[in-house]
């Protein structure tokens, strides 16, 4: 229960309490983003001093571990934006961002598992394979860090693979042609053919990103649940769906591209994350 609610303290202060503006000026912000993890580790930390350990040794179970996860958060984010300033990668190495960015969760996340086994002496090995699996109260906490991966985090992941998507793309909808034949009498006596016209038009539109994040995160809920109850077929049905809505869209290769790389992307988090639930769970 500790270590799930470590994590999900650690998901709200990094995806939830951190803005855009804070993402952008990392090293500006970095001590404001600090104290949030303070605040929420904080939190936790001393519901669990006071529930679980009924005030004893506030040195061992609440001081000791909040310093631990704390500085080990500035010390992870301050490397890893010198390390990203002293790069200066550009946009197309999206990949290597991504790399960042999972290393430092990772980094995060074994600082919190080290904390709980070597403050509280927690069996990591043997915590999931508990007799008759988690309880309910660890249970829901794994599926609330399960939905927070398969909808900020993984749409974030998402947005760091892509990139920026240029703005003639961005609000592109589709091409269409029009023909216009004039087949006159004069023509037609004389043996000449008639006049052709031929129209071509480029339609854009304004964009609502906010519409595109939701539909992405209910997407990949969906996926997980049925993955979850192993119902892959109709996962091709979402699929379908989304080309049917973006079908005048995929007249521009680049446009299609970047659709196909986002919904194969989206796709693999969500039956990922839902063969781990299910394999957790059940």
């Amino acid at each position: 229960m500790l270590l799930f609610s470590l994590v999900l303290a650690h998901l709200f202060a990094d995806f939830y309490l951190q803005t855009d503006d804070m993402v952008i000026e990392k090293q500006k912000n970095l001590s404001k983003h600090i104290a949030h993890h303070f605040f929420m580790s904080g939190i936790v930390l001393s519901g669990f001093w006071v529930f679980g350990f009924d005030f004893e040794n506030i040195q061992k179970y609440l001081l000791i571990p909040l310093v631990v996860i704390v500085l080990s958060h500035l010390l992870i984010d301050s490397i890893k934006i010198k390390l990203l300033n002293q790069l200066r990668m550009g946009n197309e190495e999206n990949m290597k961002r991504l790399g960042f960015f999972v290393l430092d969760q990772f980094l995060h996340l074994g600082m919190i598992i080290l904390t709980c086994k070597f403050c509280f002496h927690m069996n990591i090995r043997g915590f999931f394979q508990q007799p008759g699996g988690l309880n309910f109260i660890d249970s829901v906490l794994f599926l609330a860090i399960i939905v927070i991966l398969a909808t900020t985090v993984s749409g974030h992941m998402i947005k760091i693979l892509l990139g920026t998507l240029p703005s003639q793309l961005l609000t592109f909808e589709g091409k269409y042609s029009f023909k216009n034949e004039r087949n006159e009498a004069a023509f037609i006596h004389s043996g000449k053919k008639g006049l052709t016209e031929e129209y071509n038009y480029t339609v854009f539109s304004k964009h609502d990103l906010s519409r595109g994040k939701l539909i992405g995160y209910i997407e990949r809920l969906l996926v997980l649940l049925l993955t979850f109850y192993s119902a892959y077929p109709a996962i091709g049905f979402i699929v379908a769906a989304k080309s049917i809505a973006r079908f005048k869209q995929m007249d521009d290769r680049d446009w299609a591209e970047y659709f196909l790389l986002g919904t194969l992307t989206s796709m693999f988090f969500g039956i990922t994350l839902g063969i781990v639930l299910k394999v957790v769970l059940t």
